[in-house]
């Protein structure tokens, strides 16, 4: 899934401060702080502004020159020396909770730079040349000035190339490169938008058509601009990429595939492992021995499945039974998108039993785009407009359909839309009260440990009947406790490449080419897959406890209204919110 990320705060104050706080209280200056640090945020990052309903510089892309970078992270250094100046002691509630959020997401922040992560701004499946053909269903097209505004960043993609590609330079000389074997076949994904006709390129798609309130007057200039603009920034700045690509950067990827072969890279990777779980006592060797003791245990329940549905054979061959049969397979995209459709309709008519506050925005289902598909995952998320005007979309990857087994839609269409990512945050961005960094922002181990632990809310309501479609829940679940394993295994414990896949396909029903996606994925995303299993163990264990203190009392519409009512944050926080509900049930 693609969570967009934001590590400051709101525009408007009025929603949370009191009129009477006096001007130098901690409150005060809290407030001030967080509408400084956001402002700063929004004029750096136009595209961001636009995602959360800012349309100020709708015609400009964000700057990644080296002078940006600096300015940005010393700019971030200041807020956070502001914020230490604040006595959190002399906080109360909501507000202490902002600011524990805002000094992580800074010192995150920082840490990255120091880490100089922004010299390796692409990898095999993300980075700005994947994103930006997105770019025609991320702005608004209403009027003639949104579609001047979409021309002008065509326009801008040139600039934008050059400046990414510097840092590339940049990080070439410094020894910051992916590793090269994930980098195999990535120009497929620029190659994608070297188009002899403009008329033919993906970001021509908005002007095929334009809607009733664009004057038809105005349709043959426009068209007329953005053809030059993909032409003469567009094409050309892709066509420099993929030249720059095959003659500089890929022959200088390097060979090792761990964080730990970075500059400073076992600090980096144990800092990528506290950063992603927002636990800063964990280790890599712990989240490993972790995962393998998950490993066992779902690969138990696994087994129980494999002996009811009366099998004759072990893990293995079942698994390679799963993998070759074709009832277990869609024979169109149509039909995979038709059934995963069907099974997001039978889950919205299930959220009222086990949520007593659901979001207005609803959500869509489109198609991986073919450019990115090969290279990327079954489905992934993105989320709706900040200002309400465009819906959040379920992605589905239909390529390579003998790779997409049917057994697994139940769990990961409730992971992707309801009630996973789609629920959880587009709740969050109509929280009232929630500062705008946090309705827009959040921690990937909140954020995926949720929409782990809304696979299994499946079972509550009626889902996984078929024993299959429960394998396949299982199988989802124990991908999750995989990464544990193999993402500490590659990038700190000396696990290669193929050690990941073979672990990978010994203990899960994934497809061979789902396998080798994920840990390529994994090898370019150090630390980020370890989030979903630890935060969904932490909810889950969460609900234990409540479900043991409270007995009779225990809610489960009420305990996750406490688990999502602050947005996502990290797992601390989440425990504090819990426990204090579990006094507040108790006490009356």
């Amino acid at each position: 899934m693609r969570v967009f990320r934001v590590f400051v705060s709101m525009s408007v104050l009025g929603c949370w401060l009191s009129v009477s706080a006096t001007a130098n209280s901690p409150r005060q200056q809290l407030g001030e702080l967080i509408n400084d640090a956001w402002e700063f945020r929004l004029a750096e990052s136009p595209e961001l502004a636009t995602s959360v309903g800012d349309h100020r510089a709708n015609d400009c892309l964000d700057s990644f020159t080296i002078d940006d970078v600096e300015r940005r992270a010393a700019k971030t250094a200041e807020f956070l020396d502001r914020l230490k100046a604040i006595d959190r002691e002399k906080l109360e509630g909501d507000d202490r909770v902002n600011y524990s959020v805002l000094k992580r997401e800074l010192n995150d922040s920082l840490a990255e730079h120091g880490y100089k992560t922004y010299l390796l701004p692409i990898n095999n499946r993300s980075g700005f040349h994947i994103t930006f053909p997105e770019l025609r269903r991320q702005v608004p097209l209403v009027t003639v000035e949104d579609y001047e505004n979409y021309i002008a960043r065509l326009g801008d993609f040139g600039r934008y190339t050059n400046e990414h590609i510097a840092l590339m330079r940049e990080g070439i000389r410094q020894g910051y490169t992916p590793a090269s074997v994930i980098m195999d076949g990535s120009t497929e994904s620029a190659a994608a938008h070297v188009v002899d006709d403009p008329e033919q390129s993906l970001m021509y798609e908005p002007l095929v058509e334009m809607p009733q309130t664009i004057p038809e007057g105005e349709h043959n200039r426009l068209r007329g601009a953005a053809r030059q603009a993909i032409s003469k920034s567009v094409v050309t700045g892709y066509k420099q990429l993929l030249d720059f690509m095959n003659e500089e950067y890929l022959p200088n990827c390097r060979g090792t595939i761990a964080a730990r072969a970075l500059p400073d890279g076992r600090d980096f990777y144990r800092y990528r492992v506290r950063k992603f779980t927002t636990l800063d006592d964990v280790s890599p060797e712990a989240i490993h021995e972790r995962g393998l003791a998950e490993v066992k245990r779902i690969r138990g329940e696994m087994d129980i499945i494999i002996k009811q549905v009366g099998f004759d054979g072990d893990f293995s061959d079942f698994v390679e039974h799963l993998r070759n049969d074709p009832k277990f397979y869609a024979k169109t995209p149509e039909e995979l998108k038709r059934q995963c459709a069907l099974i997001c309709k039978r889950m919205d008519g299930e959220l009222p039993a086990l949520f007593s506050l659901l979001p207005r925005m609803p959500y869509g289902l489109r198609t991986v785009p073919d450019y990115i598909a090969p290279k990327t995952t079954a489905a992934y998320y993105q989320p709706p407009a900040g200002d309400g005007t465009r819906a959040g979309f379920y992605y589905l990857n239909t390529y390579n359909l003998p790779s997409r087994p049917l057994y697994m839609l139940e769990a990961l269409s409730l992971h992707e839309a309801v009630p996973g990512h789609h629920l959880q945050i587009a709740l969050q961005q109509e929280l009232e009260g929630l500062p705008e960094f946090r309705k827009f922002g959040g921690f990937t181990v909140f954020v995926e440990g949720w929409a782990l632990y809304a696979e299994r809310l499946g079972l509550e309501v009626g889902f996984y009947q078929d024993p299959y479609s429960d394998f396949g829940r299982l199988s989802m679940e124990i991908w999750r406790a995989c990464r544990l394993v193999v993402d500490t295994g590659m990038h700190y414990l000396g696990w290669s490449r193929n050690d990941a896949i073979e672990f990978m396909s010994q203990n899960s029903a994934l497809s061979l080419h789902n396998i080798r996606a994920e840990v390529d994925r994994y090898i370019g995303w150090p630390g980020q897959a370890v989030a979903y299993k630890m935060g969904e163990l932490k909810i889950s264990e969460l609900r234990e406890l409540a479900e043991h203190e409270l007995a009779e009392q225990f809610d489960v519409r009420q305990f996750h209204k406490v688990v999502l009512g602050s947005g996502a944050v990290p797992l601390d926080l989440l425990e504090e919110n819990v426990r204090a509900w579990i006094d507040d049930v108790k006490s009356e």
